[in-house]
């Protein structure tokens, strides 16, 4: 008997069909939206090595009550936390390379781009406190000298990446397969809005602003705090705005790495802070709102897909 003729594309569309149904497998929305370009995966797998080793630099130093930090800090307390957030995004970051299309992963970078070029500028903002011109221990100078160059090239790397990501021909945008329950939409929008807001109080005031952070901070402890708050912001509104738990995934695994990561360094240096403080009960439940929100993503998105009509 004659072989029966393949249809062409049969088997990519087969392929393509699997790989959507694997709840960790690449992208399920790759039929739509822009292609992810290379250059955004390979500046997410550097930022999170690189956050991995400076973020664990910072937390363990901070954990011990040193004061390690590229300026003068008021504490430890701040240059840790930093460092946990650092610690608690990599994860994300290192997924960002199964996504097929920019929609999945915008969520994490664009949060990532606020604070490389939020970080870097705070550090010429604050120039006269860095080590190397405050004059530091040997080992802080350098590692001043090396944070600043560091996130200068990663800033122009992640502005670069971003605009050649946005050149990029956009094709019809993919139905969204996992909505946002109803419930969760108010709670996402009072979670971004209030980091959003305070970050931006401590970046552009930081001397008003200082006043309401639960523990001693100086002028770039609050501006770096502050472009932390303003991602978590960003990232947790752009969840809001893509309405599509699939197009999240980066950042649903970044959430609670960065909560968890916030809440032990805050247990373990806790008698820096003043507890019975408004800000610090607004912190807590801050911080365990991101716990919330990475949590039963998670657990919303292992359900699957919604159903096709």
């Amino acid at each position: 008997m004659p072989e029966e003729a393949e249809v062409p594309g049969t088997a990519e569309a087969a392929g393509a069909g699997e790989a959507g149904q694997a709840g960790d497998g690449p992208s399920v929305v790759a039929d739509g939206g822009r292609a992810l370009t290379v250059g955004v995966t390979v500046l997410a797998y550097t930022v999170g090595v690189i956050s991995v080793l400076v973020g664990a630099l910072l937390a363990v130093a901070g954990l011990t009550g040193q004061v390690f930090s590229a300026w003068k800090s008021a504490g430890p307390l701040s240059p840790a936390l930093v460092g946990a957030a650092m610690l608690g995004v990599a994860p994300g970051l290192f997924t960002v390379g199964r996504a097929r299309v920019w929609e999945e992963v915008r969520t994490l970078v664009l949060p990532l781009a606020v604070v490389l070029v939020g970080l870097f500028a705070v550090s010429l903002l604050n120039a006269g406190r860095l080590q190397a011109a405050a004059g530091g221990a040997v080992v802080l100078v350098l590692f001043s000298l090396g944070w600043v160059a560091v996130l200068g090239v990663l800033a122009v790397c992640a502005l670069t990446a971003l605009v050649r990501q946005y050149l990029k021909p956009v094709r019809p945008p993919a139905a969204r397969l996992a909505p946002l329950p109803g419930w969760s939409k108010p709670f996402l929008a009072v979670l971004g809005s209030a980091w959003f807001g305070i970050g931006t109080g401590l970046l552009v005031s930081p001397r008003f602003w200082a006043d309401f952070v639960p523990w001693a901070v100086n002028r770039p402890d609050a501006q770096a705090l502050g472009v932390w708050a303003i991602a978590l912001g960003v990232g947790v509104l752009g969840a809001l705005a893509e309405d599509d738990l699939t197009r999240t995934r980066p950042a649903l695994l970044a959430l609670p790495g960065i909560a968890l990561a916030l809440a032990v360094v805050l247990g373990v240096r806790a008698a820096e802070v003043d507890w019975s403080s408004g800000p610090a009960l607004s912190l807590v439940t801050m911080v365990a709102g991101l716990l919330l929100a990475g949590t039963i993503g998670h657990r919303l998105l292992a359900r699957g897909p919604a159903p096709q009509a």
